[in-house]
């Protein structure tokens, strides 16, 4: 019968016209604007802690910052990574009608994500251990690991989270997790700044109130899914076919987490190499400073691209390929337009925004001669931030994970050195290196895009909801 109805959806036509367009636009841009309110709120979290350990000394700064560094790349953008699998099984789940599913997988993914968090831990314990080995100031790699260890509670909360995120997302429920991140947020600020200072716990306490504040943001969640009517369909509860569900998450999972983790990696993997370059102090702070206006900036794509997987998972699951094919046109639109004020406005500020950062001349001028480089590697990163989530949404992660891999390491990393070592030409050809992987991804994602047969793609999507087990 459900497979009778799905074929029922999939052969109702769907007229592309400028109406289905515009509505289209109007509702990816209701859905991108909460998520970005959202994702600064949960990376501010993070933020807050190392804004107060500054203000404590060199040392706890550095030691703050190097942990924070290596559990996002060791731990952090693992979980996230993997939770973006059920924006295919949860979207298209959703899109087909086939509600109870949508708490079956999640329960599924949290269960699998708990799991990958016990490796993580052991490796967050031996940080300070792996610091040393790899050669960091012994003072800094103890100062780290003690952050890292006092950050295993705030994994775990994370792991739930993000399949929960997921979720209320595919649902297009954002307020209530702008509101729970929200009041997560508030939250951790107060009791960070008394554990940092009144009580004297350092790092300690800024990495424990991090967790605290996430498990604040966990209980919201889980109190909203459990009482709001809005979830009574697709309630969370527990049921043999939980079991089966993890192998089909994990199936998304993986590829979505090295989709991820590849492109996270490369930007850490060219600041340590920035610290091997003749002025290693001026190389550092310039392309951190890159690369911080980057990840703000990325906000933004990236949330419309989450709005893009939601409304192409939905579609597909019901039954609706040229609905989808007009979704990817209208999120494309908005991103770059989106893009196109912020890169003219980072250039025109391009010779005094360094002053925001640093008082020093020398940092500010080489700052602007980056800008160009920077402004053209957001204007790529917009393409792919869009159509990674209209991959996550139609289920072809392990395409984006081996072009994420061929990209980065394959073209970016070697003509970054290249460019960088090979003819000394520093910072500027260290970036000029993410340039060419960026524009190398944004291409190839095009291209994949472009050529999709969005009628099999959604025929994909009727096999897997219909799949046996879950």
């Amino acid at each position: 019968m459900e497979e009778e109805l799905l074929l029922e959806k999939q052969e109702r036509p769907r007229v592309a016209t400028w109406d289905v367009f515009l509505e289209e636009l109007k509702m990816t841009s209701n859905l991108a604007l909460p998520m970005v309110l959202m994702t600064v709120s949960q990376y501010m979290s993070r933020f807050v802690s190392m804004m107060m350990v500054g203000h404590l000394g060199e040392l706890a700064l550095s030691g703050c910052s190097v942990a924070t560094s290596l559990t996002n790349v060791l731990g952090f953008s693992l979980v996230f990574g993997m939770s973006s699998g059920l924006e295919t099984l949860c979207g298209q789940a959703y899109g087909a009608e086939q509600y109870h599913k949508l708490g079956i997988y999640t329960y599924g993914a949290i269960i699998s994500l708990l799991g990958a968090c016990i490796p993580v831990c052991v490796l967050w314990i031996f940080l300070d251990d792996l610091l040393i080995l790899l050669g960091q100031d012994p003072m800094i790699a103890l100062e780290a690991g003690r952050f890292a260890i006092w950050l295993i509670p705030a994994i775990f909360p994370y792991a739930i989270i993000q399949p929960l995120t997921r979720y209320l997302q595919m649902q297009s429920l954002i307020i209530a997790m702008v509101l729970c991140s929200v009041a997560a947020l508030i939250f951790q600020i107060p009791v960070c700044w008394i554990f940092v200072y009144k009580f004297e716990l350092g790092t300690a306490g800024a990495a424990l109130s991090i967790g605290l504040s996430y498990w604040v943001n966990v209980i919201l969640l889980v109190l909203y899914v459990k009482y709001s009517s809005a979830c009574e369909k697709t309630r969370i509860t527990f049921s043999p076919d939980v079991f089966p569900s993890i192998w089909k998450f994990m199936k998304l999972a993986i590829p979505s987490a090295l989709m991820v983790c590849l492109e996270w990696w490369i930007f850490e993997v060219v600041v340590l190499l920035s610290g091997l370059l003749p002025n290693p102090q001026l190389e550092t702070s310039v392309l951190s400073i890159c690369l911080l206006i980057g990840s703000v900036h990325y906000f933004l794509p990236f949330s419309i691209g989450t709005a893009a997987s939601i409304r192409v998972s939905n579609e597909l699951g019901a039954g609706n390929p040229e609905r989808a094919r007009i979704i990817v046109f209208a999120v494309i639109s908005l991103a770059v337009a989106e893009t196109t004020v912020s890169v003219i406005l980072l250039y025109c500020l391009r010779n005094i925004l360094g002053f925001a950062f640093s008082d020093s001349k020398e940092v500010v001028n080489y700052l602007s001669q980056l800008m160009p480089f920077l402004c053209l590697l957001l204007f790529t990163d917009c393409f792919q931030a869009v159509l990674s989530g209209v991959a996550r949404g139609s289920g072809w992660q392990h395409i984006g994970a081996y072009i994420n891999f061929g990209s980065y390491y394959v073209v970016a990393l070697p003509v970054a050195a290249t460019l960088g070592f090979g003819l000394h030409l520093g910072g500027i050809g260290l970036w000029v290196g993410l340039n060419a992987g960026s524009v190398v991804q944004s291409t190839l994602l095009s291209l994949i895009t472009g050529f999709t047969d969005w009628q099999k793609q959604a025929l994909k999507a009727k096999e897997r909801i219909l799949a046996s087990g879950a």
